[in-house]
C-alpha cells in the first residue's frame, strides 16, 4: 500500500509533469472508483493544472477551482504515460479504473490490482468534502509536529502503539509497512500500549517516526513514478522480511498474521528477546 513518503514522491513528480498542462479529458474505466457525481468528470475537460497538494495518503490535483483527489488504498497506482494508444481502453476491463489524458498527448492511468477494487477518485470543491480527508490527524512530517505535540497526542489513548501509529484520524500518512519500520528505529513491540510508554520511549518514538519517514523520502526524491515501489521494498529493514537477519543485531525477523494484514519485528531490538504471540498460527497448529 503506497504510504506517505510514496505519495509524497509522487506529488513531487506530478508537480513537475503536471502542474501548467491542460487537461483534454479524464475517463472513468471502472465506475465503482468514482466515489462523487457532482461535478462530473468532464468538468475538468480543458482545466489547467494549477497545484498538486498530499494530504495524508491522498493525492490532490488541483485544476482551478475543482480538486481531482485520489486514494490509492491497498493495490492501487499511478502510472505515467508519455502517449496513450490510440484506440481508446474498455470500460471494466483489467486494472485500468481512470485515464487522464492532457492535451499534449501524455498523461497518466489509476491503476488497481486484485479482485478488491478499494481505489478511491473524488471531484470536489474543496479537499475538506472528502471524508477521509476531513477526519485526518496532523501531518507527521510538518514542522509544528515536534516531541510535545506527539505526547499530546498520545496523552488519553489507551491502545496498541501499532495500531495509533496506522490511524489515520491520529496521525495522518502512516500506514503498516512504516509503522513496523518505526517501531524497529525506535526499538520498541508494536504490542506497546500507549499509555504505558514513558517520556524517553515517546522521545525515540517521535524521532524515529521522523527520521524514518524523512529518510524514506529522500530516497524516492526524483525517481520516476514506476521505480516508486521497488525503492520502498528495497529500503524495508523489517517490514516484508520475515525470515531475514535483521540488519541490526542479526536476530531472525518474525511475523505476526492478522485476517488481512501482518506485521514483521525483531525480538532481539524490540521485546526483549521474546516471540509475540501469533494466534492465528497457533490455530494452525493445533
Amino acid at each position: 500500500m503506497p504510504e506517505l513518503p510514496e505519495v509524497e514522491a509522487l506529488r513531487v513528480f506530478l508537480d513537475d509533469h503536471l502542474v501548467g498542462k491542460e487537461i483534454d479529458r479524464v475517463l472513468p474505466l471502472n465506475v465503482s472508483v468514482l466515489k462523487t457525481y457532482d461535478p462530473p468528470p468532464t468538468a475538468l475537460h480543458g482545466a489547467t493544472v494549477t497545484g498538486i497538494a498530499r494530504h495524508g495518503k491522498f493525492l490532490d490535483i488541483g485544476a482551478g477551482p475543482l480538486h481531482l483527489i485520489t486514494h490509492l488504498a491497498r493495490a492501487g497506482w499511478l502510472r505515467w504515460k508519455d502517449e496513450f494508444p490510440v484506440v481508446p481502453p474498455r470500460p471494466g476491463k483489467g486494472p485500468l479504473a481512470l485515464r487522464t489524458v492532457l492535451t499534449g498527448g501524455d498523461g497518466f492511468d489509476l491503476t488497481e490490482a486484485g479482485t478488491t477494487k478499494r481505489l478511491a477518485v473524488y471531484l470536489v470543491h474543496d479537499p475538506a468534502e472528502v471524508p477521509g480527508i476531513a477526519r485526518l490527524g496532523p501531518d507527521p512530517l510538518d514542522d509544528s509536529f515536534d516531541r510535545d505535540a506527539f505526547a499530546a497526542l498520545l496523552a488519553g489513548e489507551r491502545r496498541r502503539i501499532k495500531g495509533a501509529l496506522r490511524d489515520q484520524s491520529l496521525i495522518a500518512g502512516i500506514g503498516n509497512a512504516y509503522s513496523d519500520e518505526i517501531l524497529h528505529v525506535a526499538k520498541l513491540s508494536p504490542y506497546l500500549l500507549t499509555a504505558n510508554l514513558t517520556d524517553d520511549q515517546i522521545t525515540r518514538l517521535h524521532t524515529a517516526m521522523r527520521t524514518t519517514l524523512h529518510d524514506a523520502v529522500a530516497r524516492s526524491r526524483g525517481l520516476a513514478a514506476g521505480r516508486l515501489k521497488a525503492e520502498k521494498k528495497s529500503g524495508m529493514r523489517v517490514h516484508g522480511r520475515t525470515g531475514e537477519a535483521c540488519p541490526v543485531c542479526g536476530d531472525t525477523i518474525r511475523e505476526v498474521s492478522f485476517s488481512d494484514s501482518s506485521l514483521q519485528y525483531c525480538p532481539t531490538c524490540q521485546t526483549g528477546g521474546r516471540p509475540l504471540a501469533d494466534r492465528r498460527l497457533s490455530r494452525l497448529l493445533k
